[in-house]
């Protein structure tokens, strides 16, 4: 029996026929994104005390990610392109894989500079190296499985679907904090470095589960010899796959990859130009508030000298963040149905009220409440973001589109967080205030130049 290929098929049909994705899959998907916040939420709670026990000036300490945030932002789209090709699920094992070798070797290498083994310079230059294995390979799981979600949900729900994977995230930044300072364990001399090794087994555990229950939807089809979806083969998809494969293996696999030559995504380009330019200055405001949050809880508290309760404490304030992000993302994205751009304009207004109570904190209860307020913000921003750049593109082009969504994040990370932090070694109200002046200029530009949301989610057979 003839099958009609799932990319040309209305959206609301091709969700149909691929339906929501099973709560199993989703549970894989969500681990996924999980491991990596958590491991990385984990490391940015107790980096502000490995820096001040090295006796690291803080900016570069902030700087430390930078190369990371460099490749990130270069190999996302690289990997999100080849995802199309070879398949999520081994995009998904590459990104593991990544974090896995990462989070190890940045252990080794800040136990050996806290045992005394490395100098301070030394030590934060090998670490910077050992996390570049994040940037470069880490950046290979989150588009594919933006891309995975994306291509499964018809448009009217796209913005809800993008959400419940960024809380994955948002969960992530609550059980990272959370576990960071009970892994701070005197034996063996792990000390600082635990929470490193402890998301090193975690992230193998999950990669594990990954390669034994998510279903391969790698495009090869050996019968006839060719690789369906593969740009440069210029295949048709009756010609890669056989008129009578059944529906059943088709919705096993998931929707089949886009066939013949895919025009490559620019990050300017007309339909995505607003989107991103949102996404990358809004994205700066949230990483020096990201930069500076573990050191002003230092600092404010006067918890220099006392870092194992300086890294508790600053770890309980992340917490507070988290569990405000998990609220926009879990409560009031899918409670209010709130669309693209009012989830972009709302999130970074109330990021700037967040912001500009943390310019005058100095009681834990201040500080938690300030940065909890920011995190909301920057929760409904987030998925505002992502769900108007998916939007904005076919399904044929998900892929592309989050590669580009990654990539553009990792580029806020790049200098962003030492510039936040350098600016609040000088001031901190001249910190501040250029977070709250970003997050004011971009609610402007995306109230005057981004597509309503009652235009952006409507479904429409046109183009996909």
């Amino acid at each position: 029996m003839s099958k009609t290929n799932p990319s040309s098929r209305p959206d609301s049909e091709a969700a149909t026929s691929h339906g929501a994705i099973s709560n199993g899959r989703m549970a894989l998907l969500f681990m996924v994104m999980l491991v990596a916040a958590a491991g990385n939420t984990a490391m940015h709670s107790v980096m502000p005390s490995v820096g001040t026990a090295l006796k690291i000036n803080d900016v570069w300490i902030s700087l430390a990610y930078s190369w990371s945030a460099l490749l990130w932002v270069a190999c996302a789209p690289i990997w999100a392109r080849r995802s199309d090709k070879r398949g999520r699920k081994a995009m998904m094992a590459l990104g593991l894989i990544g974090f896995i070798v990462s989070m190890s070797l940045c252990a080794a290498v800040l136990w050996m500079g806290l045992s005394g083994w490395l100098a301070g310079t030394w030590t934060l230059i090998l670490f910077a190296i050992a996390r570049s294995a994040y940037g470069g390979f880490g950046s290979a799981a989150p588009p594919a499985v933006q891309a995975y979600v994306a291509a499964r949900t018809p448009r009217s729900e796209r913005t809800k679907a993008l959400s419940l994977v960024a809380s994955s995230f948002g969960l992530g930044t609550v059980v990272g904090p959370v576990l960071a300072p009970l892994m701070i364990v005197p034996f063996f001399g792990i000390g600082l470095t635990g929470p490193f090794w402890f998301f090193t087994l975690v992230g193998i555990i999950v990669l594990v589960l990954v390669r034994l229950h998510l279903p391969n939807d790698e495009p090869q089809y050996s019968a006839r010899g060719k690789t369906f979806g593969d740009p440069s083969s210029g295949a048709n998809a009756s010609n890669a796959i056989d008129d009578d494969t059944d529906s059943e293996d088709e919705d096993e696999n998931g929707p089949s990859l886009p066939d013949g030559d895919q025009p490559r995504l620019k990050w300017f380009e007309p339909r995505l130009r607003h989107w991103v330019i949102a996404s990358l200055f809004g994205g700066h405001a949230q990483a020096m508030i990201m930069g500076i949050i573990g050191f002003l809880v230092l600092d404010r508290l006067a918890l220099r000298d006392n870092l194992t309760e300086g890294t508790a404490i600053v770890s309980l304030v992340l917490v507070f963040g988290a569990l405000a992000t998990l609220l926009a993302q879990w409560g009031i994205i899918p409670r209010f149905k709130i669309g693209p751009r009012a989830a972009t304009l709302w999130g970074l207004v109330v990021a700037a009220a967040g912001t500009a109570i943390l310019g005058f904190a100095d009681t834990i209860f201040t500080l938690s409440l300030g940065f909890a307020i920011a995190s909301l913000g920057f929760g409904l921003f987030r998925p505002g973001t992502t769900a108007g750049t998916s939007l904005a593109v076919t399904r044929a082009e998900q892929g592309q589109a989050s590669g580009i969504v990654a990539s553009v994040a990792g580029a806020s990370f790049i200098y962003a967080p030492g510039l936040g932090v350098w600016l609040y070694s000088v001031s901190d109200w001249l910190g501040f205030g250029s977070i709250i002046a970003i997050c004011l200029a971009v609610t402007v530009a995306s109230w005057l130049n981004l597509t309503r949301d009652e235009v952006l989610t409507t479904d429409r057979t046109a183009v996909e």
